[in-house]
């Protein structure tokens, strides 16, 4: 990325962490001769990245990719044992823990395969760009793995229940370009340029109000967790909060804004 400036790694530089001058962290796991597979270690580096990133009050954005020819294909099953039998309620050191716990936007960029653990990660981010010929596989009953990331749960709300048994229960791929149709990925681009679309979007996240953004994204992912009403209940709330918490030089100030942008709007024909 142009600009961006290495902050973060672990010793083996095998979870990178970049961070923009214009508030755009990219965090790329590095382990393309193990098509990104990740190790125990690697897990807790990755929580930690998020961690970091999500109270950086300079970071804005976060960008999450894969180095290579796929996103991540997993867990490294040579170290299975160490990473299944860890204490899977310690959030962290729990990378999807953390990214859900992460207040800043998470944007997927899929290039290749998203395996078991890295299909999870990318059912934590916010919004997911993935290149032609990414796969999205969940072999979790292939290989007698019980899932823990929450694809059993997450991946049937976003795609819908029968889709979901179909994909969790016979292993096989689900392609880029039918996970754009089903409502999973969000921007289906040609080989190699998910990176630059996700940064993109990023860059048009950045433009609006980032403390407004922050609040939305958390209105949107804390009401999917209720039913509709008790929803709709939370998003009042939150209004009411904002709202009173304004100056009434704030309120000027948006009133500004927006007879400022309505002025430069060219009249509309009829």
């Amino acid at each position: 990325m142009a600009g961006a400036r290495p902050s973060y790694a672990d010793d083996d530089r095998l979870i990178l962490v970049e961070r923009s001058p214009r508030g755009i962290a990219t965090v790329t796991i590095n382990r393309p001769t193990s098509l990104n597979s990740l190790t125990r270690p690697m897990m807790v580096t990755l929580a930690r990245a998020f961690s970091s990133l999500s109270a950086d009050p300079a970071v804005r954005v976060v960008v999450l990719t894969g180095s290579g020819r796929a996103f991540c294909s997993g867990v490294d099953l040579t170290s299975a044992e160490e990473v299944f039998k860890g204490d899977v309620k310690d959030v962290d050191t729990d990378p999807v823990a953390q990214m859900e716990r992460c207040v800043k936007p998470i944007l997927g960029a899929v290039n290749g395969f998203a395996v078991t653990a890295g299909f999870e990660i990318i059912l934590a981010c916010d919004i997911v760009v993935a290149s032609k010929g990414a796969k999205f596989i969940d072999t979790h009953a292939k290989f007698g793995i019980f899932p823990s990331w929450g694809l059993s749960q997450k991946l049937a709300r976003i795609i819908g229940p029968n889709r979901a048994r179909e994909v969790s229960l016979t292993a096989t791929p689900l392609t880029a370009e039918h996970a754009e149709k089903l409502g999973l990925v969000n921007h289906l681009v040609e080989e190699g340029q998910a990176l630059k679309k996700a940064l993109e979007v990023a860059e048009a996240i950045i433009k609006n109000n980032q403390d407004l953004v922050l609040r939305y994204k958390s209105v949107i992912n804390d009401g999917l967790k209720l039913d509709l009403g008790h929803a709709l209940a939370l998003e009042k709330e939150r209004a009411h909060e904002y709202y009173q918490g304004m100056t009434k030089e704030q309120f000027k100030k948006m009133q500004e804004f927006i007879a400022g942008r309505s002025s430069k709007r060219p009249a509309s024909k009829l």
